[in-house]
């Protein structure tokens, strides 16, 4: 089963999976939980200010793609909403903790996945959570996948694949600063080329009159 989920998303599967586990009492949640779930400035990463209309519209195309659903009951005429993950994938604890923590964070190493999924699953040791993401990444397709080592790091990361490509995805964020840093002197060199040009011309120009002027006296 392959799937393509955006930022939103990914945002709102993973909020919905880690409050069915975290807060059972509030689950499902309505929409307005959703969005206060989608926008938590713990346990996020990025944060996000997403509104309603945004929200809503990624748990109808959740919907579309058997991962979530709204649901209702005697007791409340408001509709709420729930993932519809196990379905899915029939993941185990593990499974769920490890993939929560990752659409909700971006990529980890075993060590901050051990760390950030406590709340949802206590994992026994970082072999534990080794074995978790082997089984992930052996999924077919694969669910989880190791990314490149960063230079001057010891620990290897892991993302969720729901998104793409892992390794892109990773090196869109983590990149802008460097990008523009390296972009400032090719826009420099631009510049400096542009005001060349515009000297060239403003001197060929100033030649042209001087030119035309000299042939308007040999006429008079």
């Amino acid at each position: 089963m392959t799937i393509l989920l955006s930022d939103i998303e990914a945002r709102v599967l993973g909020s919905l999976i880690e409050k069915e586990i975290t807060t059972p009492d509030y689950y499902p949640l309505s929409l307005k939980g959703l969005v206060n779930a989608c926008n938590q400035k713990s346990n996020r990463d990025p944060v996000m200010n997403l509104d309603e209309d945004a929200v809503s519209r990624a748990v109808e195309t959740l919907t579309e793609k058997n991962l979530a659903a709204g649901t209702s009951n005697r007791d409340s005429r408001v509709l709420k909403y729930e993932h519809r993950l196990q379905e899915a994938f029939n993941f185990d604890r593990l499974e769920t903790a490890i993939l929560c923590v990752l659409l909700l964070r971006g990529a980890q190493t075993p060590g901050e996945l051990r760390g950030r999924g406590e709340r949802m699953h206590r994992f026994d040791d970082l072999n534990e959570v080794q074995s978790t993401l082997q089984r992930l990444m052996k999924r077919e397709p694969p669910i989880v996948a190791m990314l490149p080592r960063q230079p001057g790091t010891k620990e290897t990361r892991y993302a969720h694949l729901f998104s793409g490509d892992a390794a892109t995805r990773a090196s869109e964020r983590e990149q802008p600063a460097e990008a523009n840093t390296a972009r400032m002197p090719m826009e420099g060199a631009r510049i400096t080329l542009l005001e060349n040009a515009v000297a060239r011309l403003e001197k060929e120009l100033t030649d042209t009159r001087e030119q035309l002027a000299a042939l308007r006296k040999r006429f008079e």
